[in-house]
């Protein structure tokens, strides 16, 4: 059998970054990172597109980088969404088998999660996510997976999450206008949550917490069962604002501030340190006190910190989360941010970085802010392996030494196949490469 291999791009469309990684699986099951570009965010606000154009060419110099980076022409991207407009709500499912005696087979399940999609929404919603919890199978409770069984009824309980159909709509229409396909649409915190968590945590229950700059999405996990998600609506770019403000600073060096000399528990700073900001146009210096600095970034994020607990404890699952908390995103970089999350909420937390279901490679990701986009590139690979779709041909890349490769590889040609759901595929003419370089060699 040939050997096959697949490229998937996520592509993370963040408030104040957009990431577009194009990634791999090689032979170890590990995610070879191909390339990464980023670009700053001009049109979003809050997770949501505040201005078609803006967004369209952040969009666009992101993927460039990408696909010059890993020598890919990007067509198909898999995108993350979030924003105040996301909603969860918890339902439950039941379709009855003809034949009770036949066994229930994955396309029952699928008939049972295609019910949910249609279920009726308030008017401008509609459903992004739909997420098995457990199954029940005549009456028979806590089945993970029913596929196997016997039995006249098979029901399950949903955990279902909804957004608005114009935010979801205007994301779309921007990736439509970089010339892209969407191939499909996650939320953010579950591609974060893949990224991050290991399966040990998910199942003894924990809380990710993704701070990105205009919104902190949560996700709780109990038993490796999806339990509830939220999205709180400040974030990295909250705090930012309010140094601007109270030290009458303009917003590029409150930012720098915030990254560089920035600190969750302000008894940490000492209290004579002082920072300089150069004066504008020809003004005075503006002297600033760190621990000043710390005490203004201490109540904002305590603020959204407060809103996370009254998340986890409206969940009902706060005592069974034995692995605690997990930070990511943008705003986990900021200093003694685990420590004060642990003052506030009592529970264990850690930083977590998207690095660990990664090959080594050129390109260094150990870093929160890329949790999202490399969780988008895992969903992809889990959906295709879900489908089990079969896979074109390997990618030529415009590298000589890929091309010299591919002569041993005894390819046929442009396959141009793509699975609709998840993956992105892109493929080039390989019999013609061979020629090319076979009479360069001659």
């Amino acid at each position: 059998m040939e050997k096959k291999s697949n490229i998937i791009v996520g592509l993370d469309i963040g408030t104040t970054k957009i990431v577009a990684i194009v990634g791999r699986k090689n032979e170890q099951n590990k995610i070879e990172i191909m390339g990464v570009g980023k670009a700053e965010s001009l049109g979003i606000a809050r997770g949501m597109v505040r201005n078609i154009d803006q967004t369209v060419t952040s969009i666009e110099k992101a993927v460039k980088e990408a696909s010059e980076k890993s020598g890919v022409k990007i067509e198909y991207v898999n995108v993350g969404i979030a924003g105040q407009h996301i909603k969860s709500l918890q339902h439950r499912g039941v379709i009855t088998r003809v034949d009770a005696n036949k066994e229930i087979t994955q396309d029952d399940v699928d008939a049972l999660i295609d019910s949910m999609e249609r279920l009726a929404m308030a008017p401008g919603e509609e459903i992004i996510e739909v997420l098995p919890q457990e199954y029940i199978v005549d009456n028979e409770t806590g089945i993970k997976n029913p596929i196997g069984m016997g039995g006249a009824r098979l029901e399950a309980n949903f955990h279902i999450i909804t957004g608005q159909v114009a935010a979801a709509g205007n994301i779309e229409k921007c990736v439509t206008k970089s010339h892209l396909h969407m191939s499909e649409l996650t939320l953010e915190a579950l591609a974060s949550s893949d990224a991050v968590l290991t399966p040990e945590e998910r199942e003894a229950g924990v809380v990710l917490i993704d701070i990105g700059g205009g919104t902190t999405d949560v996700a709780i996990f109990q038993d490796d069962i999806i339990r509830h998600t939220a999205v709180i609506p400040f974030g990295g770019n909250v705090i930012t604002e309010d140094i601007k403000q109270g030290c009458q600073i303009i917003q590029a060096q409150a930012e720098q501030l915030k990254v560089k000399f920035g600190c969750a528990i302000p008894t940490e700073s000492q209290e004579n340190e002082i920072v300089v900001i150069p004066g504008l146009k020809g003004r005075q210096n503006k002297e600033i006190s760190i621990r000043n600095l710390s005490a203004i970034i201490h109540a904002r994020m305590s603020e959204i910190l407060e809103h996370v607990y009254y998340e986890i404890k409206n969940s009902g699952f706060e005592r069974k989360l034995i692995a605690g908390i997990v930070i990511t995103g943008g705003g986990a970089q900021l200093k003694y941010l685990p420590q004060l999350v642990e003052y506030i909420t009592g529970m264990d937390t850690r930083v977590g970085y998207p690095n660990e279901h990664l090959a080594a490679g050129n390109f260094d990701l150990s870093h929160p802010l890329y949790a999202t986009c490399v969780g988008l590139v895992m969903k992809g690979f889990d959906e295709h392996q879900r489908n089990q779709i079969i896979q074109p041909e390997q990618t030529t890349i415009k590298a000589p030494e890929v091309v010299q490769h591919s002569q041993q590889k005894n390819k046929k040609g442009i396959m141009d196949r793509l699975y609709s759901g998840a993956v992105s595929f892109f493929n080039e003419d390989v019999d013609a490469a061979n020629k090319k370089a076979t009479k360069s060699n001659t």
